[in-house]
């Protein structure tokens, strides 16, 4: 039955296992299948062209393995892919961006909102076009923090040239008041422990952190019930981790981050899926 198949999950690396992490956590009877696209990362650098053709190729495998809605943990990715591939694929399709949006409207007091994130999700302006249709009179700044990804990646989640390199991202906020930050890439919650220090000793007390990987399993939830697909089984199930390169880096990270223990990751090529 329809309800029974998992969950498709797809990310440039492994910053959408925080999403993964989420949606164990919360829906703990939903099968995951996650794809890394690790041969590839960042998504972030690269053109609007270029991110949908790699969105397309991982749906395309996601679909192949029996998904039955996919969840585009790539903020990059749902800012230039997802509107494209809504159109072209009849499985469900969430993105990671609106949810961020929407929990950064709400929990501002000041409408004063900075989000951090790759360079293509800050050049899209994806996250101002949502904010100010949300609320208008919200004042909006966007910084991009391309060496992020690849520290995350690099697994220097702690390390001193990490915070180093946020104090010098995060200084560009100061003098606008911001008291909501968004972490406008699924890698970034990985760093969020840095990232709290950092903001606090460079922007003060106050600021709220924002990850959209929470309020988009609550979407993911919602969609669920309003389908009628919520799996039906007891046990809890086995999730599959596949990625286009570095399995064995990817599972050892995964294993640090994820509530589960990911006995396998598998390599797939994914330019055979175009």
């Amino acid at each position: 039955m329809g309800c029974d198949l998992p969950i498709g999950v797809f990310d440039s690396g492994v910053g959408g296992l925080t999403v993964a992490k989420e949606i164990i956590s919360r829906l703990p009877g939903e099968r995951i299948i996650y794809f890394g696209d690790t041969a590839r990362v960042p998504y972030g650098s690269k053109s609007r062209e270029t991110v949908t053709e790699y969105s397309r190729q991982i749906i395309r495998f996601l679909i192949s393995q029996g998904v039955k809605v996919i969840v585009v943990a790539c903020n990059t990715a749902s800012a230039l892919a997802v509107d494209v591939v809504r159109r072209e694929f009849d499985v469900p399709i969430l993105d990671v961006v609106r949810p961020g949006a929407r929990t950064a409207a709400d929990a501002t007091q000041n409408g004063s909102i900075g989000v951090i994130g790759t360079e293509g999700t800050i050049r899209s302006g994806i996250y101002s076009k949502l904010l100010y249709g949300i609320n208008p009179d919200l004042n909006v700044y966007g910084k991009a923090c391309p060496l992020f990804v690849p520290l995350v990646e690099e697994g220097w989640i702690y390390d001193s040239v990490t915070r180093e390199v946020a104090r010098r991202y995060l200084e560009e906020f100061q003098g606008k008041d911001v008291d909501c930050l968004v972490l406008g890439c699924t890698h970034y919650p990985l760093l969020r422990n840095l990232i709290r220090d950092v903001v606090r000793e460079v922007l003060g007390e106050g600021v709220t952190l924002v990850n959209p990987a929470v309020e988009t399993t609550k979407d993911l939830k919602f969609l669920l019930a309003e389908r009628g697909l919520f799996s039906g089984g007891e046990d809890l199930p086995e999730h599959t981790f596949y990625v286009s390169d570095g399995a064995e880096k990817f599972r050892s990270l995964a294993n640090s981050i994820l509530p589960c223990n990911v006995i396998e990751t598998k390599d797939v090529t994914i330019k055979t899926f175009e």
